[in-house]
This record gives structure tokens, C-alpha cells and sequence, in this order.
């Protein structure tokens, strides 16, 4: 049983952006909410021991993710980006929906999927798209709807890439066998049409191989990872919500969290996404 919290005195009480990812993907996305918000706080938690996402059930996605963000809004955060698009297209709309209300009305949770899709269609000229992402995430066709709702006159192509977290998180992403499963996924993506031009990176994990699919798709093919995208959104999310804008702090600082080994996570942020960091061991479960 999941209990609800509630917060006091909010105005009063700043706090940290909190981010969340199954692994490591959101690591992606923090690096340029740093390079957009460099004087913010913020809290990253990967919950590494129970990655990947993309192929568990609607259910269990929604309850582990709703774990971690009651975690974040626990450790102060008025605010969690939700850096995963599985936990983004499972969770999001029944947490904001449903669960908000009981936890802290005044607390917001926001995803990596709707400031993709206002975004992506305008990226091609031959308004043909492809979209590599998880099982779940490719399931859930939130992409086919959102985009739909911003650019209706664009043909997308999703293909589903279910090992490719577990490669990445395991390190075996640039393996031979590695390059050997992305490759005859981004292949099979192309073969959908040859007006494909623009390719989303629609799971947070997967700029760290973006060079790779680049070398594999012809060059007049845009390969677009969400981390820029969502900062730029969350940016102009702030500029429009003054309210949560102040409830933020501003010293600089970042923690990391993982459910997993925090040795191993350390290891694996410096090798993935050249990140520094000194992780701390959360347990949610």
C-alpha cells in the first residue's frame, strides 16, 4: 500500500527539480536541463535495480513510477520530470490525473513525450518520421497521437527496439552483437519508406548510440535526441509558471540516486554520458 504525503507551507519550502529514469537514459536529459538551468537544483534517481521499463506491464510501470516521484516530492522536489517516454507514456496522465490531488495539488510531474511531438513534425521536410523507442513506449502509441494533435499531416513509422536499454545499460551497446541488434532495427525502421528524413531518439537512453544509428541511416536523415527538446521546454515551462519558478533552489547542486549499485552507477554515468557523479543507494521497494 502506498501511502500519500502532503506538504505545508509550500511558499516557504524550495526545493530541488527532481528527475527520474528506469537507468540511466535520464542522464541524457539531465545533462541539458544543467546546461539550460545551470543555476538549479536538481535530484536524479534511476531505478537501475529494476530496469528496463519498456517491457513491463501498464500497471507495474504506473506503480514503481509513482514510487519514485512520491521519493522526489518527499526530498523536497515541487517538481519531477519524468526522463523516461515509458514512464512518460504508462504513468504520466494518471498520476497527473488521479494521484496529484491526494499527494500535493501544488506539486507538478511532467514528461519527456508532449514537448517531443509539438516539436518533431516540424523537423522534416518530406513530412515523413520514424520513431525508435521501447516496447511499451511503441505499444502505448502515445507518439502516434500526440503528434497527430500537433502535426496532422505527418506520416510516422514506429519501430520498437526492445534490447536495445539492456545493451546500453549493460555496456554492451558497441559489442559486435550490440551494433548487430541496433543496426537490423534501424534498418527495418528505414525499410517502412524512403521519405523517412528525421528519426526521434524516443527513449532517453538512446543518444548515447545516436553517432552510431547516424553512421547506419543515409546523411540526409536527421537523427534527434529529447534532452535540448525538454530543456528548452522546461525553460519555457518556468518562464510561464512564475509560481514554480520560485519555489526552486538555485545553488548548483545535484544529487544522484540509484535503487542499483551505486558504484556501478557511477561507473556507467562517466562512461555513457561523461558524466562525474557520486551516487547515493535508494531503496523504494
Amino acid at each position: 500500500m502506498i501511502a500519500f504525503f502532503c506538504s505545508f507551507d509550500f511558499m516557504n519550502n524550495l526545493g530541488p527539480i527532481g528527475v527520474f529514469d528506469s537507468g540511466y537514459g535520464g542522464l541524457t536529459v539531465l545533462k541539458e536541463l544543467k546546461k539550460h538551468l545551470p543555476n538549479h537544483d536538481f535530484i536524479y534517481f534511476g531505478d537501475n535495480a529494476r530496469a528496463p521499463y519498456g517491457t513491463r506491464s501498464f500497471d507495474i510501470v504506473y506503480e514503481y513510477t509513482l514510487e519514485a516521484v512520491q521519493e522526489l516530492f518527499q526530498r523536497g522536489c515541487p517538481l519531477v520530470i519524468l526522463a523516461c517516454n515509458t514512464a512518460s507514456a504508462k504513468a504520466l496522465r494518471s498520476i497527473q490525473q488521479n494521484d496529484l490531488e491526494k499527494i500535493d495539488p501544488t506539486k507538478r510531474v511532467l514528461g519527456v513525450i508532449r514537448p517531443s511531438t509539438e516539436l518533431i513534425g516540424f523537423k522534416s521536410t518530406t513530412k515523413t518520421i520514424g520513431i525508435l523507442a521501447t516496447e511499451g513506449t511503441v505499444k502505448s502509441e502515445s507518439y502516434l497521437i500526440e503528434i497527430q494533435k500537433y502535426a496532422n499531416d505527418i506520416r510516422v513509422f514506429q519501430q520498437a527496439c526492445p534490447m536495445w536499454v539492456p545493451l546500453i545499460e549493460n555496456g554492451e551497446h558497441l559489442s559486435k552483437a550490440g551494433k548487430k541488434f541496433i543496426r537490423k532495427d534501424v534498418k527495418k525502421l528505414m525499410k517502412n519508406s524512403e521519405d523517412i528524413d528525421t528519426i526521434l531518439l524516443a527513449c532517453t537512453h538512446y543518444p548515447v548510440v545516436a553517432s552510431y544509428i547516424e553512421s547506419i541511416v543515409p546523411k540526409q536523415v536527421k537523427v534527434i535526441s529529447q534532452g535540448e527538446i525538454v530543456a528548452k521546454s522546461l525553460v519555457d515551462y518556468l518562464a510561464r509558471h512564475p509560481e514554480m519558478e520560485q519555489r526552486l533552489l538555485k545553488t548548483g547542486k545535484v544529487d544522484y540516486f540509484t535503487s542499483g549499485d551505486p558504484a556501478s552507477f557511477d561507473q556507467k554515468a562517466q562512461e555513457l554520458v561523461n558524466l562525474v557523479v557520486q551516487s547515493k543507494k535508494l531503496k523504494i521497494h
